[in-house]
């Protein structure tokens, strides 16, 4: 996961104090200035959303705007996983 998470310009993994993602430790990429993918660790699983927020540094401090889940249980071996993100960064 790391190289994905390198590959797509991921920010390092912080701790989610909006209680939008319970808690969980989160890491964010930018789409444009108000809508970011956001994958959520929780325990050894990664799940990945798409969301919306005023200003990325809303990000883990207050609820988004949107929040939809797109892959539960992100693997990246997975072709349908890995075409789900390129569809939204390329």
């Amino acid at each position: 996961m790391e190289n994905v998470f390198k590959y797509y310009e991921f920010s390092d993994f912080f701790e989610d104090t909006s209680s939008s993602f319970s808690g969980n430790l989160i890491s964010y990429t930018e789409l444009n200035a108000t809508h970011f993918l956001i994958f959520e660790k929780n325990e050894d699983a990664y799940n990945l959303y798409v969301s919306r927020y005023t200003h990325k540094k809303e990000i883990g401090v207050n609820p988004p705007e949107i929040l939809e889940l797109l892959v539960e249980n992100y693997d990246k071996s997975i072709p349908a996983h890995r075409l789900l993100i390129k569809q939204y960064l390329h």
